[in-house]
């Protein structure tokens, strides 16, 4: 008796056992979620985790202590539809086609035979969403419902890019869309007033023009049911969310602050915060030890926005204020696309670390691929890494170099005219993007290039003595690291997107109304 009851309970301690290590082994078998959350237009300084004081991020900070902080990580390009572009594709605008912003009207988009890592992780079993701004085509193919998303709710461009009838808060302020013919005019100077913005669920307006001020809250809804349906699915899910936070026309809940224009900015923030916290708070619910939340952003702060532009926290590109224009979005300066940037993932990433290495949104394809277990496609070169032992593991090797591409100011669109050498900065050409109260400052061309040392001097106010011994080392890897760049995309295969425009490409869902205002809409 005495040993059946022994040979009883050590079958069952086996049993166990192996249910147990079945039950792990299969845990560290299934392919993880990926959440990437994409801000618009947000300023360094803007998270309360990279500056001291108040702060309006409290769910960001949270997951910073629950993750790992970046310091020296970078947007891709400084304006909209190249960052995401590149962050998509991890290649340059030179290589993916796309140097600048496309258009209301715009024929074209990312370039057909460029892959998204969502169309990679698609064929491989991955259920892929998108909820939010897209800015890379939303006709024909070049919808993202056609570039690897089983799922799209959000808006096809810029939240500026379309009248509403409750604007938010802009500078200049625009006008509401126009409700017929009799009231029509054209005459909005630097506000679109003639198709409204349009609200898309998969290939459909369902909304025209869309209510801004609800936006955030449909996005928050969406985000946690996706998430929340994943495991009925069965299915890996990549959830790509791309803000229309922190971009303006801003329209957050200002119930605790009433109409005040100087805290608009501060409640903009608060609502980008409550939304990711939503989707955080969703995802640890759900499957939090298997699923990567990613959270960064495409560029800077629009600093000629005044009031309604973000902080860029000691990144002030001195030396170009100094001498009149802006030193943020659309420039090369740090302030342009330096980025805040959080990874978080219970278990995998070491709580409250902080990353010094330097990285880039161009990196975000070549890591979620890897960690899903995906090949990219291997006809064409990339311009990022895979950072997963930054992540993991403790690495502090990020890029030798970066190059940052001209992005509306000075330059022709896509120029690799700025380089970032460890901690020295090159700049071959400044100028020509407008501050707040309207200062451009003129374009200069500099050869040699100007260097700055951000180790000492991070506001990017003093650069090095062109004549000293340190300046000549520095200058030679630097056109060593860019004459490398060039050589190799000139050999790459590279794409080149359709930039034409036409008005009947816009998105309308009643051409017969003014502003295309869908019957019952807005």
């Amino acid at each position: 008796m005495a040993m059946g009851l022994t040979l009883l309970f050590l079958s069952g301690a086996l049993l166990s056992g192996m249910l147990y290590y079945v039950t792990y082994q299969y845990r560290d078998l299934r392919k993880p979620n990926f959440i990437i959350i994409l801000a618009d237009d947000i300023g360094w300084g803007d998270l309360g985790m990279n500056l001291a004081g108040k702060s309006h991020t409290p769910h960001l900070d949270l997951m910073a202590l629950g993750g790992m902080r970046f310091t020296d990580f970078h947007s891709p390009a400084s304006t909209c539809s190249p960052s995401r572009a590149a962050i998509l594709t991890g290649r340059h605008g030179l290589r993916n086609g796309v140097t600048h912003n496309f258009a209301v009207g715009s024929v074209g988009g990312l370039p057909l035979n460029e892959s998204t890592f969502a169309q990679v992780l698609q064929a491989t079993g991955y259920y892929t969403a998108m909820i939010g701004k897209w800015h890379l085509g939303h006709n024909g193919q070049f919808h993202p419902s056609h570039r690897g998303f089983d799922y799209y709710l959000g808006i096809p461009y810029s939240n500026d890019m379309g009248c509403t009838d409750s604007p938010g808060f802009d500078l200049p302020s625009c006008p509401p869309c126009e409700q017929d013919m009799l009231t029509y005019s054209h005459k909005h100077g630097g506000c679109y007033s003639k198709v409204a913005l349009p609200l898309f669920e998969n290939l459909s307006i369902v909304e025209q023009p869309l209510d801004l001020w609800t936006l955030a809250e449909r996005y928050k809804q969406t985000a946690v049911n996706i998430i929340h349906g994943s495991r009925e699915r069965g299915q890996p899910f990549l959830l790509y969310v791309a803000l229309s936070h922190m971009h303006v026309p801003l329209s957050p809940d200002l119930s605790r602050e009433g109409r005040d224009p100087g805290l608009v900015y501060a409640a903009s923030l608060r609502e980008m915060d409550s939304l990711v916290g939503a989707i955080k708070n969703a995802s640890d619910d759900n499957d939090k030890e298997n699923t990567l939340i990613w959270f960064t952003g495409d560029n800077g702060p629009w600093t000629q926005k005044c009031e309604f532009s973000g902080n860029v926290g000691p990144f002030l590109g001195r030396w170009q204020t100094d001498r009149g224009g802006g030193s943020a979005k659309r420039t090369t300066w740090e302030g342009g696309h330096r980025v805040p940037t959080v990874a978080y993932w219970p278990g995998k990433i070491p709580e409250n670390t902080t990353s010094r290495a330097l990285l880039s949104g161009l990196d975000i394809f070549s890591t979620v691929l890897s960690l899903g277990g995906a090949e990219a496609p291997s006809h064409r070169h990339y311009d990022g890494m895979d950072i997963t032992d930054i992540l993991l593991h403790g690495s502090e090797t990020g890029h030798k170099s970066l190059c940052h591409p001209n992005s509306g100011a000075a330059g022709q669109f896509g120029e690799l005219q700025t380089v970032r050498l460890g901690q020295y900065k090159a700049f071959y050409i400044t100028g020509a993007a407008e501050a707040c109260g309207g200062g451009t400052g003129k374009q200069e061309v500099h050869d040699p290039p100007l260097i700055f040392d951000l180790s000492d001097d991070e506001e990017e106010s003093s650069p090095m003595d062109s004549g000293s011994e340190e300046y000549q080392a520095v200058l030679e890897q630097v056109q060593r690291e860019r004459d490398a760049l060039l050589r190799d995309i000139a050999k790459d295969h590279v794409s080149r997107a359709d930039y034409t425009v036409d008005p009947s490409a816009a998105p309308c869902c009643d051409p017969g109304h003014v502003a295309c205002r869908c019957e019952g809409g807005g």
